[in-house]
């Protein structure tokens, strides 16, 4: 399947390249190969619950990478914000047992990405808060 070869690696495992390249191989960041390949995702697969991991996992690495080496691209955090909104919005469509996990990770990304600058975590604390259906996330704000 083309959407396995274009996210997953040799384990099994979501490929973290296009999110969090390796800079001391000069690898870039590829917003838009991260993005085909969910899209890809979503035609072949189309699980709810396995599309709002993907997603989730997406934000997670896009923050985790612009915190840690200090990334600081407009347009990468625009994405980054636009995709956690997605996340947000597909992670509530899922049944309620279910639906805690992927917003508590969507709240240590929005938490993360308050290092970021930009006004992403604002944005990430104003999507949240109007979305979310879980009720203690709420409480555990900064």
């Amino acid at each position: 399947m083309a959407w396995a070869r274009t996210f997953w690696n040799r384990t099994g495992r979501p490929s973290t390249r296009w999110l969090w390249p390796d800079a001391f191989r000069k690898q870039d960041t590829s917003v838009a190969k991260a993005k085909q390949a969910i899209a890809n995702y979503k035609k072949a697969v189309g699980d709810p619950a396995g599309l709002a991991d993907l997603l989730v996992f997406y934000c997670e690495q896009s923050c985790g990478f612009a915190s840690d080496v200090g990334y600081q691209d407009e347009s990468y955090f625009d994405a980054l914000v636009r995709m956690f909104e997605q996340s947000v919005s597909t992670a509530n469509t899922l049944p309620t047992d279910t639906r805690d996990a992927p917003i508590a990770r969507l709240d240590r990304v929005r938490s993360i990405s308050h290092k970021c600058g930009y006004g992403v975590g604002d944005d990430m604390d104003f999507i949240l808060a109007k979305n979310t259906k879980r009720k203690d996330c709420l409480s555990q704000r900064r």
